[in-house]
């Protein structure tokens, strides 16, 4: 027993000589010229093998030895720097001069890296590219922004959703849309009403509450989101504080909006001109004709109504906003309050939001973090009807001129019209509202295990509540005879939790590992409760309760499960010879009980040419860096029950019994992406000249396909793993500071281009509606048009003509081929950005463009079709073919004749256009100037969104994608409203 003590006695003084040795030393790396925090900074001890490397948030921790050491803080792009530790224990270090854009954090999957570091391809929009613009929703901000991200809007209505592709179209029945993650949380991104088109739950979110949007592309990026990434995935980080004094910002502005264009329609005497030749040359009395139709008792008066100035009236939006941040070195907040008022460019269209954040982070100890991210919004959107409703005011265009607005007899609105004068829905007291109540909250903690690894858990909420309210009075068309009253509820409950370890050590004098490792679960439930009624006494009463009799109602629920285990690694040798791999193990309830898990790997390999001996030195190489990847990700949003049998209620007088309503397939899987990337990023100069160059190939294989049944089984569709399609596309962003001196001027241009192809639907052949040209089938890209080929006029009769098999003409529409008629994906898209300063002054210029791509405007068939019927037309068929020898485009009127009527190429156009998207010029009020008033900092400024464009598209706008028809119908116009053209003043103020 005494040889035991001794021995422990040896082994404790050993300990204890050895503890004398070394000791701990801790602190913080920030850039010397804003103080921002630098992650991923090496800190080693001087001609030694110890070391570590910097966290997020700049922090680090060391054991070195008690005596002679000296610690080297180096980093890519900033100066070495040297400090004796004597009897230090805490050392923070400022490193300067430096490349920012290699050292910038960029936020990847359960985690952060310097770009540098980086063997993915991500791109990054920061808060401050998007300050100041009246964004109608966060993810207009990537618009022309971020190479590879393809956005269109869709239409002019205010909360509309958009259409978001990131490099191509990876689904046929399936979703297209990116997986988006707002501070860790997969969040809502369907429509949530179930009132007129579809709108988008996302512009609840107030874009001031971000502080960064991080798009990841490819696999090597996205996988570890596996099963919901083919699509890619959108990480949104919204703000923080920061330690120090309490900083105020307020800031406020105002603006107007008008169409960014307007149609040319004809007025009342060029319709008459018109409509007379159309009747005399088809042998028809139009006197007589007209007495058949509404309104036709007008034709002999002399009204000239403007019908299209009706649908649009003058906009405006205003904002107010007050934040405040800061902290100290333990606990840092950031709290924000917004209101957000806007008033469309259409009748009746009104957006309102209330915002509210609380961002707190809270340092228990130098081990232990904790925190929470709290968000509140409320917004009420008075909704417009869908493009292919009457009540759409964009359809009063089809009234006759000669109709008037206000009825002479009983000076009301007329409702003597040819089609529906939908102004009566604004003055009855109609009205369509969604109120949104939404919160996208989560807390999460930390615990440094050891200096090179941490745990973090946390769990979040995304809480929606949709309400509708529709009130239709007696005297609208869809509420005649006796008024219609509509209330749903939506109500979405999704919840998240993340837990994992991230491993980080320096080892050795070359070798830097990085590891996540962690499981994930969500879960989400939608109700929806819904009630219709009918029989209101007045317009007075609008409420389901004072209807007299409840015609309908219906209560739904659906959920879902993923269960999810996640593993990440980044090896670093020599700071330069870059290694990643990462795989998902994915679980979902949506899918067969054979086929419920699956596993979604992928590696990457990055090469920093530039910090080789032959380029280290090179004063014009200043970055150069080669990376490739290859991974596999998958696509689950096909809605909750596809691979179930279902079966619903069938009532049979006062019985109630059951009936099928849906086969299943127990073998029903993912989708599943193999992409393969290789890039290259440079710099030149000092990096006044840096971009990047990417090629990608997506390959998707077992779609999610919609496939079509026999009706004699009594299903229309079972869906199931059958097709694939092809994406393939190159990607460029240059950025140039081309002045740096007190006069600055910076450019950045990205261009992206995809080719879409289905390589197999077994034979099959996917159309859309009976008035729409797109189709999907083997060897042609997505959504291709087809029909017959219009080829012009008969100069000689003024027949429309089409084209046969071989190649000539022929006035008979059935005897004309079908063919290849259009393509609506682009050939390629991007932006074109400037900006410029010079001391207080700013100016930033932001521009977008899109190339190749076809349009079909559907609502030709009825507004450019020679006079065929009564809608109003457009100006254009004033130029129809009268008489033998006319060169002309535009056939002989012929009313009723069907004259070129038919659908067909006739009105497929070119949709490629160039716009200046953003246009903002700003002044900083000198602080000598502010200063006494207790300010920081004051700016004024001015700005402009879709200030200009350039297209040879003759609908409203090119921008555009009816969401009134099917999923495949892409780039089709049926009435779709133009954007809005906005103009604002603001002023921040920083105390």
């Amino acid at each position: 027993m005494t040889r035991f003590y001794s021995l422990m006695g040896i082994l404790l003084l050993f300990c204890t000589f050895l503890f004398a040795q070394s000791k701990q030393i801790t602190g913080r790396v920030t850039d010397q010229k804003d103080g921002s925090p630098l992650p991923g900074v090496t800190v080693k001890i001087k001609n030694g093998a110890v070391g570590t490397v910097t966290a997020s948030d700049g922090t680090y921790k060391l054991d070195v030895p008690a005596k002679g050491t000296t610690l080297v803080f180096s980093f890519v792009g900033y100066d070495d720097k040297e400090v004796i530790v004597g009897s230090q224990q805490v050392i923070n270090a400022e490193l300067g001069t430096g490349n920012k854009e290699l050292s910038e954090v960029v936020v990847v999957g359960y985690g952060t890296q310097t770009r540098r570091n980086l063997t993915g391809s991500i791109s990054k929009v920061t808060a401050k590219e998007i300050a100041n613009l009246p964004l109608p929703t966060f993810e207009t901000a990537l618009q022309g922004r971020a190479p590879g991200v393809f956005i269109n809007s869709g239409s002019g209505r205010l909360g509309e959703a958009l259409n978001i592709r990131i490099r191509g179209i990876s689904s046929v029945t399936a979703s297209n849309d990116p997986l988006i993650i707002i501070d860790g949380i997969p969040v809502v991104s369907q429509t949530a009403s179930n009132l007129g088109a579809k709108d988008n739950p996302l512009a609840s979110i107030n874009p001031d509450d971000i502080a960064s949007m991080e798009v990841l592309k490819d696999a090597a990026a996205a996988a570890i989101y596996g099963a919901r990434a083919s699509n890619g995935v959108i990480l949104v980080t919204t703000k923080s504080g920061k330690a120090g004094r309490t900083k105020i910002n307020a800031s406020v502005f105002g603006g107007l909006s008008e169409p960014t264009r307007k149609g040319k329609w004809l007025n009342a005497q060029e319709y008459r001109e018109l409509f007379n030749e159309a009747a005399k040359n088809s042998d028809i009395d139009l006197n007589d004709e007209m007495q058949y139709y509404p309104g036709g008792e007008f034709w002999k008066d002399n009204y000239d109504e403007n019908w299209s100035d009706h649908a649009f009236q003058h906009g405006n939006v205003q904002q107010y906003s007050l934040s405040m941040s800061g902290g100290n070195e333990r606990t840092t907040f950031y709290l924000n309050g917004s209101y957000n008022n806007q008033k469309g460019i259409l009748i009746g269209n009104r957006l309102n939001r209330a915002n509210g954040r609380l961002n707190i982070d809270h340092s228990i100890n130098d081990k232990i973090k904790v925190g929470a991210n709290i968000s509140l919004s409320k917004t009420n959107n008075y909704r417009l009807p869908d493009d292919n409703a009457f009540s759409n005011p964009l359809q009063l265009v089809a009234i006759p001129p000669f109709q008037p607005k206000i009825d002479p007899l009983t000076g009301k609105l007329n409702t003597r019209t040819l089609y529906y004068n939908n102004l009566l829905n604004l003055e009855n007291n109609s009205n369509t509202l969604n109120t949104l109540y939404r919160s996208i909250s989560s807390i999460y903690g930390t615990i440094d295990i050891l200096p090179y690894l941490n745990f973090r858990s946390e769990v979040g909420i995304d809480y929606v509540n949709s309400q509708d309210d529709q009130y239709l009075s007696k005297e609208t068309q869809d509420g005649a005879p006796d008024g219609y009253g509509y209330n749903a509820q939506t109500t979405i409950v999704n919840y998240n939790t993340n837990n994992y370890f991230t491993f980080k050590k320096h080892m050795g004098e070359f070798h830097d590992l990085e590891a996540v490792a962690g499981m994930s679960y969500q879960s989400g439930k939608t109700n929806v409760t819904s009630v219709e009624g009918r029989g209101f006494p007045s317009n007075q009463f609008v409420k389901l309760t004072s209807s007299a009799k409840i015609t309908s109602g219906a209560t739904t629920v659906e959920d879902y499960t993923f269960l999810s285990y996640f593993l990440r690694a980044n090896y670093r040798f020599k700071d330069k010879y870059l290694l990643g791999a990462s795989i998902r193990y994915d679980g979902s309830s949506r899918f067969g009980s054979n086929t419920r898990y699956g596993a979604f790997p992928a590696v990457s390999a990055g090469w920093i040419i530039s910090q080789e001996d032959f380029l280290h030195d090179s004063k014009a190489v200043s970055n150069l860096k080669l990376r490739a990847s290859y991974g596999l990700t998958g696509n689950a949003e096909i809605g909750n029950y596809k691979s179930r049998t279902l079966y619903s209620g069938l009532p049979y007088g006062s019985i109630s019994g059951i009936f099928p309503t849906q086969i299943g397939s127990s073998d029903l899987s993912w989708e599943s992406t193999r992409q393969a990337d290789i890039g290259l990023e440079f710099g030149f100069l000092k990096d006044r000249i840096t971009g990047e160059v990417d090629y990608f190939s997506k390959n998707t294989r077992d779609l999610l396909l919609d496939f079509p049944l026999p009706g004699t089984n009594g299903f229309n569709v079972i869906t199931k793993n059958l097709g694939a399609l092809t994406n393939k596309g190159w990607e460029a962003s240059i950025t140039t500071q081309n002045l740096v001196g007190k006069f600055q001027w910076s450019t950045t241009f990205n261009i992206s281009t995809y080719r879409n192809k289905v390589t197999n639907l077994n034979g099959a052949t996917i159309s859309g509606g009976s008035d729409e040209i797109s189709r999907i089938s083997e060897g042609r890209p997505f959504g291709y048009f087809y029909g017959k080929k219009y080829m012009g006029v008969d100069e000689a009769n003024g027949d429309a003509l089409y084209m046969t098999k071989d190649g000539k003409t022929t006035n008979d529409y059935g005897a004309a081929v079908d063919t290849v008629i259009g393509n609506p994906n682009p050939d390629f898209y991007g932006g074109f950005g400037n900006h410029f300063s010079y001391k207080g002054f700013d100016l930033d210029v932001q521009c977008q463009f899109v190339k190749g791509n076809d349009l079909y405007n559907m609502a030709g068939h009825f507004q450019s079709v020679n006079g065929d019927y009564f809608d109003n037309q457009t100006r254009d068929q004033l130029n129809r073919w009268q008489k033998p020898g006319d060169k002309t485009d535009v056939p002989q009127a012929r009313l009723y004749a069907g004259n070129g009527t038919s659908k067909s190429s006739r009105w497929v156009q070119d949709g490629s256009y160039f716009r200046v998207k953003t246009v903002t010029l700003g002044y900083n009020i000198p602080k000598p100037a502010i200063s006494r008033l207790k300010i920081d900092n004051a700016r004024i400024y001015v700005s402009a969104v879709n200030l200009f464009t350039a297209t040879k598209y003759k609908g409203y706008d090119p921008e555009l994608n009816t969401a009134s028809f099917s999923t495949i119908s892409i780039g089709h116009d049926f009435y779709t409203p133009p954007q809005a053209r906005t103009i604002t003043i603001g002023i921040n103020i920083g105390l």
